[in-house]
């Protein structure tokens, strides 16, 4: 029986190959005749391997009949016909749903485990497990991981983010503030403070914790004010500065006026080439922009292309500005929800009056755009940068500055790959014509807030489309991309970074964002088909 059961399945096999048309059995050189010579004569891929194992999108006939009737005459014109019609290996195969397939299988490589502390070592030892962003960047960093946790939440990391939370609330306990990253040669500066944003990530509803948590957010908060009792008659003391109508707001620092010790070299040579200014003030301002996060950037310049006239600490910047507001909010919030009124009372108003100041000195209604402010000429800076949106993102800019800096944004910053950092071309990576994934998403998460959803439809879609096609050519996904050429980034003092956290957290993020949303469809076919180049 079961000899007589097999030699029924073999007829079974046999009967169903022979029902499949002669022409799926042919070889691609005949089923596609003058269109395959075209391509491989023409060499439109340098192995000819690659079109021979390429599968057709749909009917190859239909492929066919179009292609005798478009007759593309040029290599462009030929590669665009092919890949609108082809899934090709190693070009066009890899689809939005494997991006997040290969996000997913990502985070375990760049998950670290518990530290051991090591004498002599310069790692901060962290006691849960944490995300490192890849690359030269092994150890936890401050905003990074924010970006990084809006992937975990959406990739079913929530444990993974509890721990880092846990990470984040113990090393504010421990410094009296978040560094830039977790080695002892951070200790000097923090980074752009996200902490109270993490917090709304975490489904723990442990009142204890919750206390534990909110204690720590108060804390940071002192630590980036400060400066508050030191301030003199220069108007500006650490992190704190004095505007002219008395209001205090802050700025980037670093306490240390010495060269940074992952950047010694550079920062010796940057500070030879101005000999006009003492070194320890021009490292003082390269610490600064470290901070920031924007290391470096033409905001941070006298002369957009010196680095030596860096003048971080003279600019007082928007995007600090507002989060810190969101900070005050937050912790406003988190105080009335635990019945501690006169805490709610107090950073409210708190809240109230940098909201105030976002508006009285950061808005230049001539130029539809929010700017930096420079505390020694008394007025906005010149520098168009993405920063703009972050009052946006914080929820500090009515509708029709949204609907203004909406059309700056389109005119000065929107490139085919997405947003540039700025409209100059330095050399500097926080500046044109590199793209930077947390940037694209307070752009994103602050067009759509205040109204602006075309735009952040658009500036999705372009991001998308690079990432995408940078990790269909590359299997890489990179710590910053060339958003004029959608192309890796360049500049800076380091070569560009793969991993990468914040890249991935965005990008999964995004994709579950705006996955079936009809005003927003991310899988249009210019995305899921994947440009080649």
């Amino acid at each position: 029986m079961q000899i007589c059961r097999s030699i029924l399945g073999a007829a079974l096999v046999l009967v169903t190959l022979a029902a499949v048309p002669l022409q799926a059995q042919e070889a691609p050189a005949a089923i596609y005749g003058e269109l395959f010579q075209q391509i491989q004569t023409e060499r439109i891929f340098p192995d000819g391997k690659t079109f021979a194992d390429a599968e057709p999108r749909r009917d190859p006939a239909a492929i066919m009949a179009d292609y005798r009737r478009t007759a593309p005459d040029t290599p462009v014109a030929l590669e665009d016909f092919v890949l609108a019609n082809f899934k090709v290996p190693g070009v066009n195969d890899r689809g939005l749903s494997t991006l997040r397939r290969h996000i997913r299988n990502l985070w375990p490589m760049l998950v670290r485990e518990p530290d051991e502390p090591t004498p002599g070592g310069s790692l901060l030892p962290m006691t849960e497990r944490y995300v490192v962003p890849g690359g030269r960047f092994r150890e936890m960093y401050y905003w990074d991981s924010y970006f990084t946790m809006l992937g975990l939440a959406v990739d079913g990391q929530q444990q993974l983010i509890e721990a880092m939370l846990d990470n984040f609330t113990a090393t504010i306990e421990r410094f009296g503030h978040i560094p830039n990253g977790m080695r002892t040669y951070y200790l000097g500066r923090s980074q752009p403070p996200f902490f109270a944003l993490m917090l709304d990530l975490s489904h723990d509803e442990d009142p204890v914790l919750a206390a534990r948590r909110l204690a720590a957010l108060r804390q940071e908060h002192a630590y980036w004010m400060a400066g508050t009792s030191c301030l003199d008659a220069t108007g500006a003391c650490a992190r704190v500065v004095r505007m002219p109508d008395g209001v205090l707001l802050n700025r980037y620092w670093d306490d240390h006026p010495l060269p940074r010790d992952e950047s010694y070299v550079e920062d010796l040579t940057t500070a030879q080439e101005d000999p006009s200014r003492a070194a320890t003030e021009i490292y003082r301002h390269l610490r600064a922009g470290a901070e920031s996060g924007w290391d470096y950037s033409s905001r941070w310049l006298a002369d957009p292309q010196r680095l030596s006239t860096i003048r971080t600490t003279d600019i007082v910047p928007v995007d600090l500005n507002s989060l810190m507001l969101i900070m005050e909010e937050e912790i406003a919030g988190r105080c009335a929800a635990q019945d501690d009124q006169a805490c709610a009372a107090a950073y409210t108003e708190m809240a109230g009056e940098r909201r105030a100041a976002l508006q009285r000195y950061f808005w230049m209604p001539e130029e539809d755009r929010f700017a930096d402010w420079d505390r020694v000429s008394q007025a906005p800076t010149p520098r168009v940068s993405a920063a703009m949106l972050f009052p946006l993102f914080a929820g500090a800019a009515t509708k029709e500055q949204a609907a203004a800096v909406a059309q700056t944004v389109t005119r000065t910053l929107l490139a085919p790959g997405g947003l540039r950092t700025t409209p100059l071309h330095t050399g500097e990576q926080w500046d044109a014509p590199n793209g930077w994934a947390p940037l694209q998403w307070i752009a994103i998460a602050g067009l759509e807030r205040s109204g602006q959803e075309a735009l952040a439809c658009e500036v999705s879609r372009r991001w998308l489309d690079t990432v995408a096609g940078t990790f269909t050519e590359t299997g890489k996904m990179l710590e910053k991309y060339n958003v004029e050429e959608r192309t890796p980034g360049g500049g800076g003092e380091y070569p560009t970074q793969d991993g990468f956290g914040w890249t991935n957290g965005v990008t999964s993020a995004l994709l579950e964002r705006y996955a079936g949303n009809p005003a927003c469809d991310m899988q249009r076919p210019a995305i899921s088909l994947l440009y080649a180049r």
